[in-house]
């Protein structure tokens, strides 16, 4: 390829409206542009790494042994309306009416496609003969996202290698989990990424197990929660806090409970303020409706209620923040003033471990513009039982080991997930099991955001003079950089070099722009080659070319004459093993 007969338009200024440096990187070195919030189209140089990418999720998923298909990207409401999530993704789903005939058919743009694939098996799989089977596709999905931003990051529009798997039994669907994640490992580390596997929670997907792949990065807008000591690590959803129920310190005096007027303070930072305390002295109440009763759920002040986990230790199945009026029939007072001690109605009291470690806190007085000071549990309140229900804080104890957990910004690349039977019993995909009973179809489900492996590579390997790209993401391996494409023996060179790199199957470009070394080089620098080579009359004279990888500052001479055999091989073993990549990080 030359550069004059392709389309790249780099940019030298940063674009508005762009935050973080891969979208930055990918609008200024012409991989995207923007065509409405949430919706980007891949230009030529974006489309090929975008390509690579997808090649790399395709071979590794072909040797797990799964099929590849391809759904369609509209499918009938009904499918969401039987699984109920329809309701479950709520304002997410993009949804709309086809007019046929005088009639109209309500379909929604898919997400995903648990629905439609179950479908489809419940309709041609019949026999455990047939099981397990693992079908995939590489799909545009579509999800209504009210605050697009972070460039393909978070978009309305997509495209996700989404796989899933069939199963007689809970072992064979063991089995090939255990096999996805090893596939996701090696798709990561083919694609450079410096990513982590996390324990997660399954969301709307549904589910009993799953991870998630995660990729460290400060402008990501999840939290990773890992433990310093050993492998335990987790979305702030499902990060587990260990510990668990420690002893109060007897030897502290607990004070006699007061009544205080605290007017106008009915948050935390307020009643913080007013009564000169630290957010640890004081005790949240929170007042849920739980599987559509009420229930008191007591949170240390500074730490933050995990409705995930709230659901799953209480076994609860649905939970949501009680509505004003509940509140006051519940508590006596309007929102803001709840506490555990006198309260109206006999609910169910839930605490966090770590709040009952407190000495003389501070809670609500179930009156209005009122606190209880010196509040005590055990001599004051007794919970109906303890869990950890709070989010994970840096510091707090690992649930594996003695270390301690910390917690930083990641970017989701890649989920597994763990079904069981949600969706083959909504969608009624049964087999005949070798006993001729009938039985419900086990299933997996395993996705990849094909846009954020491109982006996420880009997030976290780059410099101030643009993108660095591994071998195995870059748009073209190489760049060829004639000094004077006016020169007759320097073009004839840079045509000879390029045709014999070509026909060893590596993708390079030629930039025969009639531009000053200084603009060549920082676009090359900025959409991120990893292989530059410069043809200059002193080096041509004497038989030689200059040759620089992306990501290091010097560069080495190489002969004319052994140049196409000795690029060659760099570049095939820098293929396979990234070594040189992975060093320079």
């Amino acid at each position: 390829m030359y550069w004059s007969k392709t389309f790249i338009p780099t940019m030298k200024e940063t674009p508005e409206g762009a935050e973080i440096p891969s979208h930055i990187l990918m609008l200024r070195a012409g991989l995207i542009t923007q065509i409405m919030a949430g919706a980007y189209a891949y230009l030529p140089f974006g489309l090929r790494s975008l390509h690579k990418a997808t090649q790399i999720v395709r071979e590794e998923m072909n040797k797990t042994g799964a099929v590849e298909l391809l759904m369609t990207a509209l499918c009938p409401a009904s499918l969401y309306e039987q699984t109920g999530r329809i309701d479950v993704f709520g304002n997410v789903l993009i949804k709309s009416d086809l007019h046929r005939g005088g009639k109209k058919i309500p379909v929604v743009f898919c997400p995903t496609h648990e629905e439609e694939v179950t479908e489809i098996v419940a309709r041609f799989v019949a026999s455990y003969r047939q099981l397990p089977i693992t079908l995939y596709q590489i799909q545009t999905k579509f999800r209504n996202e009210e605050r697009p931003r972070f460039g393909v990051l978070r978009t309305s529009e997509f495209i996700m290698k989404d796989a899933y798997s069939f199963h007689p039994t809970l072992e064979s669907l063991n089995e090939t989990y255990k096999a996805m994640y090893a596939a996701y490992s090696k798709i990561f580390s083919r694609c450079g990424l410096p990513y982590l596997a996390v324990e997660a929670e399954s969301g709307p997907i549904g589910g009993d197990a799953s991870h998630e792949f995660m990729i460290p990065s400060a402008h990501g807008e999840d939290k990773v929660v890992h433990c310093d000591d050993c492998v335990y690590a987790a979305n702030t959803e499902k990060a587990e806090i260990g510990g668990g129920d420690k002893p109060r310190d007897s030897s502290v005096n607990l004070k006699d409970i007061a009544e205080l007027n605290t007017p106008g303070a009915h948050t935390v930072e307020q009643v913080c303020k007013f009564l000169k305390i630290k957010p640890t002295k004081l005790i949240k109440t929170l007042i849920y409706r739980a599987d559509d009763k009420p229930i008191a759920v007591l949170i240390r002040g500074d730490h933050d209620a995990n409705e995930n986990k709230i659901k799953r230790n209480l076994n609860f199945s649905k939970l949501e923040l009680a509505d004003a009026a509940t509140i006051e029939r519940v508590t006596g007072a309007p929102v803001g003033f709840a506490g555990p001690v006198g309260l109206k109605e006999p609910i169910p009291i839930y605490a966090d471990y770590s709040v009952m470690e407190a000495v003389n806190a501070v809670t609500g007085a179930n009156k209005n513009e009122k606190h209880l000071v010196n509040v005590n549990p055990y001599r004051d309140f007794k919970p109906t039982a303890l869990g950890d229900l709070r989010d994970a804080v840096a510091g707090d104890s690992c649930p594996r080991c003695s270390g301690k957990l910390s917690i930083q910004s990641a970017i989701e690349v890649g989920h597994v997930f763990k079904l069981g039977t949600k969706y083959s019993d909504a969608l009624n995909a049964k087999f005949l099991d070798d006993d001729e009973t009938q039985k419900t179809i086990i299933m997996g489900c395993y996705g990849i955001g094909i846009n954020r492996i491109v982006a996420g590579l880009i997030e976290t390997s780059h410099d101030e003079a643009g993108i660095i790209f591994p071998v195995n993401l870059a748009p073209y391996e190489v760049v060829i950089c004639p000094m004077k494409i006016t020169d007759e023996k320097t073009m004839e060179l840079a045509k000879a070099l390029h045709d014999g790199l070509e026909e060893r199957g590596i993708d390079c470009i030629v930039d025969d722009r009639d531009q000053r070394p200084g603009v060549k080089f920082k676009d090359a620098d900025l959409v991120g080659f990893p292989l530059r080579i410069v043809i200059g009359e002193k080096g041509l004279a004497e038989g030689n070319l200059e040759i620089k990888w992306r990501w290091e500052s010097g560069s080495t001479m190489l002969s004319v004459s052994e140049a196409v055999s000795a690029i060659a091989a760099m570049l095939d073993e820098e293929r396979k093993t990234s070594k040189r990549f992975q060093a320079s990080r």
